[in-house]
């Protein structure tokens, strides 16, 4: 587990993001930036805090000093994060206040043009934003307008996310071992639970999907038993460090011994795993995250399974779990090196098994580096 006051990174890491962040909102004809609690926030200045329905936001206007405006009753918890040390203004606020209004004011902006908005800015806090500004002024997605310094991670990040990988590798190593016959579904997510917890500071999901509970990419766990031969998918991720995610997926065998299987499944595995290897090889700065998606679909679709790869081929990763750049069809967006996404094309016959391969990957100068190193051959 990591200490909340150790485990962020060095102040100089959140001031050179803050002035990236002021200079990418410049770049855009944006007033300013109205960052919510989440993921932004900690990226920014390496605070988690929560405030439940109560206003809390970071307001960095497009020249001069940031302000954090959060209701006074959690003001303490700023000791967790850089902000104590960052040159960030801080206004607290108590019930009766207008905690929107602060918000305005702190943006050093009478006439207002553009603002970009924090993705965790609810709609009960961007109407009456919205209404204070008035009508003229243009509403940008933060992460949209910001998508060099949001999207792509940098090298400190990059080593958290190598961690995280790391971590939940050690786990999947392990997870042969529990797939015995006579077991439930529910018993193994029980031992991974305890697992995941030895090398990550909190467990963020857990599938254990046997036999047709396998042909549902979002199962959980049940009281489903083993038995040997049966199909098992195991998609397992925590939080690491200050923050960052794993996410992987392996599908295993029952008793391991992949002659037990079904020579139909045999077969559609072998597709499934070519299909991941061709959006893998695919992966490099320039290409899109659409065509990443359609390598893996067309070599799946090309062997019967189109009709069977039900979902995207992967989402972006970092302080969340789930983030741009998303891999699908449509996502025109162009990949550059520092994008970490998952790449997870599964195979599901409704009713009788699944399959998934899941790798996180990071976009290099030249392709990709694979996060995840454990075997993907049946066993």
């Amino acid at each position: 587990m990591s200490d909340p006051l150790t485990s962020n990174f060095p102040t100089d890491v959140y001031a050179t993001r803050l002035k990236q962040a002021q200079q990418g909102a410049q770049t855009a004809g944006l007033d300013g930036l109205i960052i919510g609690t989440g993921a932004e926030l900690a990226y920014l200045t390496g605070s988690w805090i929560s405030t439940h329905e109560r206003l809390t936001a970071l307001v960095i206007p497009a020249s001069g000093t940031p302000t954090i405006i959060l209701p006074a009753v959690d003001r303490g918890d700023l000791a967790l994060s850089a902000i104590p040390e960052l040159d960030i203004t801080v206004r607290g606020w108590v019930d009766g206040e207008d905690a929107h209004d602060l918000a305005i004011t702190a943006l050093g902006v009478t006439e207002f043009n553009a603002l970009g908005i924090g993705s965790s800015i609810t709609a009960d806090h961007l109407i009456p934003i919205q209404n204070i500004v008035g009508p003229q002024c243009r509403f940008s997605l933060a992460v949209q307008v910001l998508k060099e310094l949001f999207v792509s991670k940098d090298a400190v990040e990059v080593e958290q996310l190598r961690g995280a990988g790391a971590a939940i590798d050690k786990v999947h190593a392990q997870v042969p071992a529990l797939l015995i016959d006579g077991r439930t579904e529910a018993d193994v997510a029980r031992d991974l639970e305890a697992l995941i917890l030895q090398e990550h500071d909190a467990v963020d999901f857990i599938i254990v999907g046997s036999g047709p509970n396998g042909a549902n990419p979002h199962h959980s766990f049940s009281n489903r038993v083993l038995r040997n031969g049966d199909i098992v998918v195991v998609d397992i991720g925590g939080t690491f460090g200050p923050g960052y995610h794993s996410d992987c997926t392996r599908t295993y065998i029952v008793g391991g011994d992949p002659q037990a299987a079904d020579p139909e499944f045999i077969k559609f595995y072998e597709v499934l795993h070519a299909a991941q290897l061709a959006a893998l090889a695919h992966i490099r700065p320039g290409v899109t995250a659409a065509s990443v998606d359609a390598a893996a679909r067309d070599a799946i679709a090309s062997a019967g399974y189109g009709d069977n790869f039900i979902h995207r081929t992967g989402h972006g990763i970092g302080l969340s779990t789930h983030e741009e750049p998303f891999i699908m069809a449509g996502n025109e967006l162009v990949l550059e090196p520092g994008m970490a996404f998952s790449v997870e094309p599964g195979i599901y016959i409704d009713g009788i098994h699944g399959a998934r391969i899941e790798d996180i990957v990071v976009v290099t100068q030249t392709g990709c580096e694979t996060l995840n190193n454990e075997p993907k051959a049946l066993r």
